[in-house]
Protein backbone atom coordinates (compact mmCIF):
# COMPACT_ATOMS: atom_id res chain seq x y z
CA UNK A 1 0.00 0.00 0.00
CA UNK A 2 1.56 3.43 -0.76
CA UNK A 3 2.71 5.16 1.98
CA UNK A 4 3.00 8.97 2.99
CA UNK A 5 6.45 9.82 0.34
CA UNK A 6 4.20 8.01 -1.99
CA UNK A 7 0.46 9.46 -1.66
CA UNK A 8 2.31 12.89 -1.15
CA UNK A 9 4.32 11.88 -4.44
CA UNK A 10 0.48 12.03 -6.34
CA UNK A 11 -0.50 14.72 -4.39
CA UNK A 12 2.76 16.99 -5.97
CA UNK A 13 1.45 15.81 -9.24
CA UNK A 14 -2.07 16.35 -9.21
CA UNK A 15 -1.60 19.92 -7.87
CA UNK A 16 0.15 20.98 -10.79
CA UNK A 17 -2.46 19.61 -13.42
CA UNK A 18 -5.81 19.57 -11.71
CA UNK A 19 -6.04 22.34 -8.94
CA UNK A 20 -8.25 25.57 -10.42
CA UNK A 21 -10.48 23.42 -12.92
CA UNK A 22 -14.11 22.95 -11.99
CA UNK A 23 -15.90 19.46 -11.96
CA UNK A 24 -18.53 18.52 -14.25
CA UNK A 25 -19.54 15.23 -13.39
CA UNK A 26 -17.77 11.98 -11.66
CA UNK A 27 -19.27 8.27 -13.33
CA UNK A 28 -17.97 4.91 -12.94
CA UNK A 29 -16.85 3.09 -16.25
CA UNK A 30 -16.62 -0.33 -14.94
CA UNK A 31 -19.92 -0.13 -12.70
CA UNK A 32 -17.91 -0.20 -9.16
CA UNK A 33 -19.96 1.99 -7.77
CA UNK A 34 -18.88 0.31 -4.09
CA UNK A 35 -15.82 2.73 -5.03
CA UNK A 36 -18.18 5.56 -3.29
CA UNK A 37 -19.25 3.53 0.02
CA UNK A 38 -22.75 4.00 0.72
CA UNK A 39 -23.22 6.70 -1.49
CA UNK A 40 -25.02 6.88 -5.01
CA UNK A 41 -23.79 8.01 -8.34
CA UNK A 42 -26.68 10.53 -8.60
CA UNK A 43 -25.85 11.73 -5.19
CA UNK A 44 -21.99 11.91 -5.92
CA UNK A 45 -22.55 13.90 -8.90
CA UNK A 46 -25.08 16.62 -7.17
CA UNK A 47 -22.65 17.17 -4.40
CA UNK A 48 -19.85 17.79 -7.27
CA UNK A 49 -21.56 19.53 -9.93
CA UNK A 50 -19.65 22.41 -10.75
CA UNK A 51 -16.95 22.33 -7.58
CA UNK A 52 -14.27 24.46 -8.10
CA UNK A 53 -10.80 22.46 -6.89
CA UNK A 54 -9.07 25.19 -4.69
CA UNK A 55 -6.07 23.04 -3.46
CA UNK A 56 -4.92 19.15 -3.12
CA UNK A 57 -2.89 18.13 -0.03
CA UNK A 58 -2.78 15.01 2.15
CA UNK A 59 -3.33 13.93 5.47
CA UNK A 60 -1.90 10.30 6.32
CA UNK A 61 -2.47 8.34 3.30
CA UNK A 62 -5.76 9.89 2.16
CA UNK A 63 -5.47 12.38 -0.63
CA UNK A 64 -7.62 15.83 -0.33
CA UNK A 65 -9.20 17.78 -2.92
CA UNK A 66 -10.72 20.68 -0.95
CA UNK A 67 -13.21 22.36 -3.06
CA UNK A 68 -15.19 25.60 -2.92
CA UNK A 69 -17.54 23.75 -0.55
CA UNK A 70 -16.79 20.64 0.95
CA UNK A 71 -13.60 18.09 0.15
CA UNK A 72 -13.07 15.17 -2.40
CA UNK A 73 -10.82 12.67 -0.77
CA UNK A 74 -9.13 9.07 -2.34
CA UNK A 75 -7.99 6.67 -0.77
CA UNK A 76 -5.67 4.28 -2.44
CA UNK A 77 -4.60 1.44 -0.62
CA UNK A 78 -3.46 -1.53 -2.61
CA UNK A 79 -3.60 -0.80 -6.48
CA UNK A 80 -5.13 2.50 -6.67
CA UNK A 81 -3.97 5.40 -9.08
CA UNK A 82 -4.79 8.44 -10.21
CA UNK A 83 -4.10 9.28 -14.13
CA UNK A 84 -4.91 11.98 -16.13
CA UNK A 85 -4.95 9.74 -19.16
CA UNK A 86 -5.51 5.74 -19.99
CA UNK A 87 -2.77 4.37 -21.30
CA UNK A 88 -4.53 1.87 -23.40
CA UNK A 89 -8.09 1.78 -24.11
CA UNK A 90 -8.76 -1.69 -22.80
CA UNK A 91 -7.76 -0.65 -19.23
CA UNK A 92 -11.13 1.30 -19.05
CA UNK A 93 -12.22 -2.15 -17.04
CA UNK A 94 -10.26 -1.23 -14.34
CA UNK A 95 -11.67 2.43 -14.04
CA UNK A 96 -14.01 2.59 -10.75
CA UNK A 97 -14.16 6.19 -11.33
CA UNK A 98 -13.26 8.76 -13.91
CA UNK A 99 -13.94 12.93 -13.22
CA UNK A 100 -14.35 15.15 -15.79
CA UNK A 101 -13.64 18.80 -15.96
CA UNK A 102 -14.99 21.66 -17.18
CA UNK A 103 -12.16 21.96 -19.81
CA UNK A 104 -12.93 18.55 -21.36
CA UNK A 105 -9.61 17.09 -19.27
CA UNK A 106 -10.44 14.09 -17.21
CA UNK A 107 -9.23 12.13 -14.05
CA UNK A 108 -9.39 8.54 -13.92
CA UNK A 109 -9.13 6.46 -10.64
CA UNK A 110 -7.62 3.24 -12.42
CA UNK A 111 -7.62 0.09 -9.74
CA UNK A 112 -7.26 -3.06 -10.80
CA UNK A 113 -7.95 -4.82 -7.33
CA UNK A 114 -10.68 -2.49 -6.30
CA UNK A 115 -9.60 -1.73 -2.54
CA UNK A 116 -9.28 2.24 -3.18
CA UNK A 117 -12.43 4.50 -2.21
CA UNK A 118 -13.62 8.18 -2.73
CA UNK A 119 -15.31 9.94 -0.20
CA UNK A 120 -17.60 13.53 -0.10
CA UNK A 121 -17.93 15.08 2.75
CA UNK A 122 -18.78 18.96 4.11
CA UNK A 123 -15.93 18.59 6.43
CA UNK A 124 -13.39 16.69 7.62
CA UNK A 125 -13.98 16.10 11.63
CA UNK A 126 -14.37 12.34 10.68
CA UNK A 127 -11.19 12.00 9.59
CA UNK A 128 -9.37 14.04 12.14
CA UNK A 129 -11.38 11.96 14.67
CA UNK A 130 -9.28 8.72 12.89
CA UNK A 131 -6.06 9.51 12.27
CA UNK A 132 -2.71 10.59 14.51
CA UNK A 133 -0.28 12.90 14.46
CA UNK A 134 1.64 14.27 10.77
CA UNK A 135 5.21 12.61 11.51
CA UNK A 136 6.43 16.18 9.13
CA UNK A 137 4.48 18.08 11.34
CA UNK A 138 6.08 20.67 14.11
CA UNK A 139 4.16 18.70 16.79
CA UNK A 140 6.18 14.91 16.04
CA UNK A 141 8.97 15.93 18.28
CA UNK A 142 11.28 12.95 20.03
CA UNK A 143 9.91 14.47 23.28
CA UNK A 144 6.17 14.02 22.49
CA UNK A 145 6.94 10.56 20.40
CA UNK A 146 8.96 9.20 24.16
CA UNK A 147 6.00 10.76 26.15
CA UNK A 148 3.29 9.02 24.09
CA UNK A 149 5.58 5.46 23.88
CA UNK A 150 6.66 5.38 27.71
CA UNK A 151 2.49 5.53 28.26
CA UNK A 152 1.61 2.51 26.09
CA UNK A 153 2.65 -0.98 26.62
CA UNK A 154 1.95 -2.31 22.82
CA UNK A 155 4.67 -3.48 20.03
CA UNK A 156 6.72 -1.09 18.25
CA UNK A 157 5.78 -2.36 15.04
CA UNK A 158 2.29 -2.46 15.48
CA UNK A 159 2.39 1.29 17.23
CA UNK A 160 3.81 3.04 14.64
CA UNK A 161 1.46 1.87 11.90
CA UNK A 162 -1.10 2.28 13.82
CA UNK A 163 -2.66 5.06 11.89
CA UNK A 164 -4.43 6.29 14.71
CA UNK A 165 -1.23 6.91 16.41
CA UNK A 166 0.93 8.03 13.76
CA UNK A 167 -0.51 8.96 9.86
CA UNK A 168 0.53 7.61 6.92
CA UNK A 169 3.91 5.37 7.97
CA UNK A 170 3.39 1.77 7.11
CA UNK A 171 5.90 -1.62 6.66
CA UNK A 172 8.46 0.02 4.79
CA UNK A 173 9.42 3.13 6.36
CA UNK A 174 8.69 1.97 10.42
CA UNK A 175 10.83 -1.47 9.34
CA UNK A 176 13.57 1.08 8.04
CA UNK A 177 13.24 3.65 10.63
CA UNK A 178 13.18 1.06 13.30
CA UNK A 179 16.43 -0.36 11.76
CA UNK A 180 18.10 3.22 12.13
CA UNK A 181 17.21 3.50 15.77
CA UNK A 182 18.35 0.36 16.86
CA UNK A 183 14.63 -1.01 17.65
CA UNK A 184 13.55 -4.58 17.87
CA UNK A 185 10.07 -4.62 16.22
CA UNK A 186 8.77 -6.82 18.83
CA UNK A 187 10.33 -4.33 21.77
CA UNK A 188 7.50 -3.11 24.03
CA UNK A 189 6.70 0.83 23.47
CA UNK A 190 7.31 1.26 27.42
CA UNK A 191 10.56 0.17 27.73
CA UNK A 192 11.89 2.36 24.92
CA UNK A 193 14.29 4.97 26.56
CA UNK A 194 14.69 8.52 25.51
CA UNK A 195 17.84 8.43 23.64
CA UNK A 196 16.15 5.74 21.22
CA UNK A 197 13.44 7.35 21.25
CA UNK A 198 15.13 10.67 19.61
CA UNK A 199 16.83 8.48 17.45
CA UNK A 200 13.33 7.14 15.81
CA UNK A 201 11.99 10.34 15.76
CA UNK A 202 14.68 12.11 13.65
CA UNK A 203 14.99 8.83 11.33
CA UNK A 204 11.29 8.25 10.57
CA UNK A 205 11.56 12.55 9.39
CA UNK A 206 14.48 11.69 7.31
CA UNK A 207 13.37 9.02 6.07
CA UNK A 208 10.34 10.75 4.80
CA UNK A 209 11.68 13.37 3.86
CA UNK A 210 14.49 12.04 1.37
CA UNK A 211 11.93 9.42 -0.22
CA UNK A 212 9.40 12.10 -1.02
CA UNK A 213 12.67 13.77 -2.33
CA UNK A 214 13.15 10.56 -4.56
CA UNK A 215 9.21 10.03 -5.44
CA UNK A 216 8.72 7.46 -3.03
CA UNK A 217 9.61 3.67 -3.01
CA UNK A 218 8.34 1.48 -6.42
CA UNK A 219 8.18 -2.00 -5.30
CA UNK A 220 5.61 -3.48 -7.09
CA UNK A 221 2.53 -1.50 -7.71
CA UNK A 222 3.45 1.88 -7.13
CA UNK A 223 3.16 4.77 -9.94
CA UNK A 224 2.43 8.43 -10.51
CA UNK A 225 1.98 10.55 -12.85
CA UNK A 226 1.85 8.43 -16.65
CA UNK A 227 3.72 5.59 -15.00
CA UNK A 228 6.40 7.36 -13.65
CA UNK A 229 8.39 5.00 -10.94
CA UNK A 230 9.63 6.13 -7.33
CA UNK A 231 13.04 5.44 -6.78
CA UNK A 232 13.90 5.75 -3.41
CA UNK A 233 14.03 1.55 -3.47
CA UNK A 234 18.07 2.18 -4.33
CA UNK A 235 18.31 3.61 -0.58
CA UNK A 236 16.44 1.25 1.31
CA UNK A 237 18.57 -0.76 4.56
CA UNK A 238 16.80 -3.87 5.27
CA UNK A 239 13.16 -3.47 3.90
CA UNK A 240 13.23 -6.26 1.55
CA UNK A 241 16.37 -7.63 1.90
CA UNK A 242 15.79 -11.18 3.81
CA UNK A 243 18.97 -12.74 3.89
CA UNK A 244 21.56 -10.26 2.70
CA UNK A 245 23.90 -8.83 5.16
CA UNK A 246 22.95 -6.14 7.19
CA UNK A 247 24.72 -2.65 6.29
CA UNK A 248 25.36 -2.15 9.88
CA UNK A 249 27.21 -5.29 11.42
CA UNK A 250 27.44 -7.47 8.20
CA UNK A 251 25.05 -10.28 9.66
CA UNK A 252 21.91 -11.57 7.76
CA UNK A 253 18.80 -9.77 7.81
CA UNK A 254 15.80 -11.39 8.96
CA UNK A 255 12.00 -11.79 8.02
CA UNK A 256 9.34 -12.27 10.44
CA UNK A 257 6.10 -12.37 10.99
CA UNK A 258 4.56 -9.27 13.40
CA UNK A 259 1.03 -9.32 13.89
CA UNK A 260 0.52 -10.71 10.19
CA UNK A 261 2.63 -7.81 8.78
CA UNK A 262 6.04 -9.14 7.18
CA UNK A 263 9.02 -7.63 8.84
CA UNK A 264 12.86 -6.82 8.52
CA UNK A 265 15.21 -6.25 11.03
CA UNK A 266 18.83 -7.31 12.26
CA UNK A 267 19.10 -9.61 15.31
CA UNK A 268 22.35 -7.72 16.11
CA UNK A 269 21.48 -4.30 15.72
CA UNK A 270 17.87 -4.43 16.95
CA UNK A 271 17.75 -6.63 19.94
CA UNK A 272 14.76 -6.86 22.26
Amino acid sequence: MPELPEVQTVVNYLTKHIVGKSILSINSPNKYTRVFGSCTLNECNRFLLKKHIENIRRRGKYIIFDLNQGHLLYHLRMTGKLILQLPKAEDIKYVSAKLTFDDTSELFFKDVRKFGRIYFCNNLDWLENKLGIEPLSAGFTSGWLHTQLSRKRRMMKPLLVDQSFIAGVGNIYVDEALWLAGIHPESRSSQIGKNKADSLCCGIKNILKKAIALNGTTIINFSYGQNSMGSYKEQLKIFGKENRPCPGCGNPIKKIKVTQRGTHFCPKCQKI
